[in-house]
This record gives C-alpha cells, sequence and structure tokens, in this order.
C-alpha cells in the first residue's frame, strides 16, 4: 500500500528540522464518502503523522499525497449550508465595504471560493469579484450564482494570469484554504504576484494555539498540510515581500480561528506585535509543547471510547451529527464504527446516501434525528455546536443528548 511521500524539509523554509509529536495511525482521506460500490472493497489508508519545524515553528504532516487523491471531482464540502458561515462571510465583506477596501470598481479575488458563500455578498452590493476553486461542485454551484469561476488550482503560474487578463487584485481573501496547500511558497508568491501595490490579503485558518490548548487533534487531516501559529505565518510571507500587519480573532468559528491582514507595505499593529510576544511565552516556538500535547491526545481517545462502550453497554442507542473530515479523524483514530454508531446525520444532501471512511457509518438526513430518536448523538461537527444545537432544540426536548468530545468528552 502507498504511504505517500515522505517530508524531509519543512514546506516553508526547507530546513530539515523535522521532529515528530503525534501519530494518529493509518486512515482514510477524510473527505472520501464512500458509495454503495466501495464498500466492496478495502479503502486505501496513509499515514497521518505531524512534526514541527525547529527552524521557523511551522507545524506539518510528515507525509504528503498528492493533491487530486484529495480534491477530486467528488469533493463534498459545500460552505453554504452552514448558516454560522454565512453570517460570518457576510460580516467580512461588509467590513471591507466599510473600510473602503471594496466597492465598484474594486477587484475582489478569493482563492478556493468554494460554492460562492462569501462573494455571493460582494457580487451583491456591486463589487466585481473573481473565484478560484479547483473543485467541480462547488465552483458549478457558484458559477449558478452569477459568480465568475475559475476551476483551477491557485499559485504563482496562474496569478500572473489573472492580473494580466483582470488587472492587480485590490483584496485577495484566502479562507480555510492555506493549510489546505502542499506548496506553500508557490501558494503565497501567487498572492504576492496578484495583490495591488496598496492592496490588501486577508487569510483565515484555525489557530494552532487553539488547537493544541482545546486538544483539536481531530482537525488534523490529510487535507490539512499545515497549522499555522502567528509566528509561522510572519516568516512565511516575509519570505515573499509581504507583511503581517494585522490579526482578528474568532474564538467561536472552527474552534479558534485567526485573520491575518498581509499587504506588500509594512504597517504592523501593535496586536500582531503582542500575538507573536505571547507565542512566545507560551511555548508555542519550542517543541516541548507539541511533545505534551500528544501524550494529551492519546488521553482523550481512551475517555471517548469508555464513554460510548459503556453506553453502548448499557442499551442506549447512539448517533452521530456532521460527516466531516474531522469527524473521520477521530472515529478512525477512537476506533468507533457501524457497531456502535447506528448513522451519522448530515445536512448536505451531496454527503446523504454514502458512508464515512474507514468506520462506514451510513450518512443520513438531519431529519433522521427525529424520526428515529437516538438516546445519544456524539457531534462530530463541534466546531458549529451552537448552530447545530439550536437547529436540533426539538431532539433535545424530546430528551435527546449530545456528546460533545473535545477539548474532553462532555454530555449536553
Amino acid at each position: 500500500m502507498v504511504d505517500g511521500t515522505r517530508v524531509e524539509a519543512c514546506r516553508s523554509c526547507g530546513s530539515p528540522a523535522l521532529r515528530p509529536f503525534l501519530s494518529l495511525g493509518r486512515v482514510p482521506i477524510a473527505n472520501a464518502l464512500l458509495t454503495v460500490a466501495d464498500l466492496a472493497r478495502e479503502e486505501p489508508r496513509y499515514p497521518l503523522e505531524v512534526g514541527f519545524c525547529e527552524s521557523c515553528t511551522l507545524v506539518q504532516l510528515l507525509f504528503a499525497l498528492p493533491a487530486d487523491a484529495i480534491f477530486d471531482e467528488a469533493y463534498p464540502y459545500f460552505s453554504s449550508f452552514s448558516e454560522d458561515l454565512l453570517a460570518h462571510a457576510k460580516a467580512h465583506v461588509e467590513g471591507l465595504l466599510a473600510a473602503g477596501r471594496l466597492g465598484p470598481g474594486r477587484l475582489l479575488v478569493e482563492v478556493a471560493s468554494n460554492d460562492g458563500y462569501l462573494l455571493r455578498h460582494a457580487l451583491e452590493r456591486g463589487v466585481p469579484v473573481l473565484g478560484i476553486e479547483p473543485t467541480p461542485g462547488p465552483a458549478a454551484a457558484a458559477r449558478a450564482l452569477g459568480i465568475p469561476t475559475l476551476q483551477v488550482f491557485f499559485g504563482r503560474g496562474m496569478a500572473a494570469g489573472v492580473r494580466r487578463e483582470h488587472g492587480p487584485a485590490d483584496v485577495i481573501v484566502a479562507n480555510n484554504v492555506m493549510a489546505h496547500v502542499p506548496d506553500l511558497n508557490g501558494f503565497v508568491a501567487g498572492f504576492r504576484e496578484l495583490i495591488a501595490d496598496d492592496g490588501l490579503i486577508t487569510i483565515e485558518n484555525p489557530y494552532l494555539r487553539d488547537l493544541i490548548d482545546h486538544a483539536e487533534f481531530d482537525t488534523i487531516y490529510h487535507e490539512h498540510w499545515c497549522y499555522f501559529s502567528c509566528t509561522a505565518v510572519d516568516a512565511l510571507m516575509r519570505r515573499h515581500g509581504l507583511s503581517l500587519n494585522d490579526v482578528e480573532y474568532f474564538p467561536r468559528l472552527h474552534g479558534g480561528t485567526l485573520r491575518w491582514h498581509v499587504s506588500p507595505v509594512e504597517a504592523r499593529t501593535p496586536r500582531v506585535l503582542a500575538y507573536l510576544d505571547e507565542e512566545r511565552q507560551r511555548g508555542l516556538t519550542a517543541f516541548a509543547a507539541y511533545e505534551r500535547f500528544g501524550e494529551r491526545v492519546a488521553g482523550i481517545a481512551d475517555e471517548l471510547r469508555v464513554l460510548l462502550a459503556r453506553l453502548h453497554a448499557e442499551g442506549a442507542t447512539i448517533a452521530a451529527y456532521g460527516a466531516t473530515a474531522k469527524g473521520s479523524t477521530l472515529v478512525n483514530f477512537v476506533g468507533i464504527d457501524q457497531r456502535t454508531l447506528a448513522f451519522v446525520a448530515d445536512r448536505n444532501p451531496h454527503k446523504q446516501g454514502h458512508w464515512t471512511p474507514g468506520a462506514r457509518v451510513p450518512i443520513v438526513p438531519a431529519e433522521a434525528l427525529l424520526e428515529r430518536q437516538p438516546d445519544y448523538v456524539l457531534l462530530l461537527a463541534w466546531n458549529f455546536a451552537d448552530e447545530i444545537l439550536r437547529q436540533q432544540a426539538e431532539y433535545r426536548r424530546r430528551g435527546g443528548r449530545f456528546i460533545v468530545p473535545i477539548p474532553s468528552p462532555v454530555i449536553v
């Protein structure tokens, strides 16, 4: 079985000083949902191991899979199925408009624009937009909304072509994509190629500090090659003539998300300097913090395994909510499968009628929670806990209870 390519040098700075600190075993690709035909054969599994670069502090996977093995034609993630994410995107656009960064004649380009969840709000306000989205389903959904979308992977060469055809971008948005990029330097070089000299790049990703603090090990999967601190982002941007100038924090988004503000011109705020200093003070620039994290993860997995086994032994019916990539990491690492979970409920019709990777649990519409009323529901999409608990108020009113697995298993 092919393992992928072992990473021998840091994806950012090229240093060979990579130290492993966590192995989640051999697991399937997180978003490779199964069809009926797939159930008849064994799925490929790949090592999921994480390391720390002692030179630039970037946390990253130590095995690389080809991008087209992950982001294929069946890629099922559509951003617009989350109400909270849509609201977050709308607020982002409104903030850029209020700051004078966007308006008629000021081009907004989104890298990994998915199904148009963000660009739709800018288009409604008369802003010229362009989406760049490599996966067919989401790209087609965006075009159906009237959003011009290039179905291609972003990088320096294609960025130069976009600039020739459309002119420089006044704003580039890159939400939850930089972690998905194996060629970090080519990706960021594309930013520098496309952005106007006075332009703004905003980049969102889950924050490494919160991943460590809250033991969010399920955020780690093959689709996420890197896990970013401000220190690592600062070094990466400087390498390409860009400056990390400001940072915003969204504690309830994806378990804790940062939005980095990057520009060709340096204008660093005290807030950026405070984040960089805090990371040094908390030890996030040294290996010891990550070594301790690896030890914590094993304990959390044991807790969840014991809890589910006890409930199952007591005769409780258990389902799950959210056929998510992070859920795939969690159930495969902990060792949960269809013997424990009756089904996984999900609002996304593109996932319904499939089975989860590895665990092979059937994915059904969210309405199944009320129709079948399981005693407990393991909340795999815990990063949208507030939204899901709000949507499933009737299930809870009838006595149903959720199990939130991260940062440690609790029943709510």
